[in-house]
């Protein structure tokens, strides 16, 4: 089986599968108007994203939606607005401007894979702590706390019984330490201060050095004033590769999602609809889904027409696989899925708490689509 590298983001915005066949499939010109920001107003805030009030401005349609966008009642009653259309018609025009804007461009990368350099045979990764202003929809950037300029941080992949050495320099004004989620490691590598090892002081390099034990899906993440620091973006996806690889069901193409509701507001890999990533497959590709969630919520991940076949937790594949639609992810959990592209489309895919993502206004935050080519 070949396994296919998640593609950087602009190689899916360019992809004859991802923009021009989604405009296609829903019979869309050229992206128009400009999506509302729905989310947090300020990077410093790491309380949950709420949805935004009614009273938002909305650019979309240029019109203040105080008391519910409704400024007038028209001749059989029907509310208007300043800009003279229905409440009704004015909510789907914003609707629409969102979805025809999607799959947005944006600035930043993230989750790109990690290189690395041989030491003997120990495989060197190196991790830098800084301050990004990171775009998470067109237009609204925030600061957050990023591993190599990256939220989610760089894809650490790597082969069960691997050798690894971790160098983490911190550029940030706290000290901070790396905890690996979900792996099997020494005691003094766990990365928690003050219980296995000092704190990664401003301006220090600490080194976590440990063979990879057990194969899965796992994250690494801040375990320093980690409710400010992970919500802030210090977070990232590593994957190890079982060395049977017998065990694990046949795929063509795999995703990790990475899901989080906190500093940037709700978002799958560090940015929210209409700047999500979509997936692509072929008609008949199986695709593996990694599932990840850092955040502080459950969010019940829902792919709308085709099944879902959950075959391991935690990076611990399951003794009876079983089939679902939608699959709760709490947060430190990890999924991972099979979907066979049975049927050609473009599918909505999204947290399935609706205030994570759908208002008046439109879609934002959680939401992506899957196209079946």
């Amino acid at each position: 089986m070949d396994r296919n590298e998640q593609q950087p983001i602009e190689q899916v915005l360019n992809a004859p599968t991802s923009r021009r066949s989604f405009l296609r499939w829903t019979g869309m010109a050229a992206a128009a108007g400009t999506m509302v920001a729905c989310g947090r107003e300020s990077a410093l805030t790491v309380e949950p994203a709420t949805v935004p009030p009614a009273s938002a401005t909305t650019a979309a349609a240029g019109t203040d939606h105080s008391n519910g966008g409704h400024n007038s009642t028209g001749n059989a009653g029907t509310p208007t607005t300043d800009s003279g259309l229905k409440a009704w018609e004015e909510m789907d025009k914003m609707h629409e401007a969102g979805v025809k804007l999607f799959p947005a461009k944006t600035e930043g990368l993230s989750m790109q894979p990690l290189e690395y350099r041989m030491e003997g045979d120990v495989k060197v990764f190196e991790l830098t702590c800084e301050k990004t202003m990171w775009e998470v929809e067109p237009g609204r950037k925030l600061e957050a706390w990023t591993y190599n300029g990256q939220l989610p941080g760089p894809e650490i992949r790597v082969t069960e019984g691997d050798k690894v050495k971790i160098l983490v320099t911190n550029n940030l004004d706290e000290s901070t330490a790396v905890h690996w989620h979900g792996l099997y490691v020494p005691n003094n590598q766990d990365g928690v201060p003050f219980i296995t090892q000092p704190p990664i002081t401003p301006g220090s390099t600490y080194t976590y050095e440990f063979t990879i034990r057990n194969a899965g899906s796992h994250m690494y993440h801040s375990h320093h004033n980690s409710t400010k620091q992970v919500s802030m973006g210090l977070l990232g996806p590593f994957i190890v590769e079982p060395k049977d690889k017998s065990q694990d069901p046949a795929y063509d193409k795999e995703y990790t999602l990475v899901l989080n509701d906190t500093a940037q507001g709700f978002t799958i890999n560090g940015k929210g609809f209409p700047a999500t990533l979509p997936l692509t497959a072929k008609l008949g590709q199986k695709l593996r889904i990694r599932y990840m969630n850092e955040g502080l919520m459950i969010h019940p991940m829902h792919l709308h027409g085709l099944p879902q076949l959950v075959f391991a937790k935690d990076g611990w594949n399951l003794p009876q696989p079983f089939m679902c639609d939608t699959i709760n992810v709490a947060p430190g959990e990890r999924w991972d899925v099979i979907v066979d592209c049975t049927d050609p489309g473009v599918w909505a895919f999204h947290c399935h708490i609706l205030s994570h993502a759908e208002s008046e206004h439109g879609m934002f935050g959680m939401v992506t689509a899957l196209i079946v080519e």
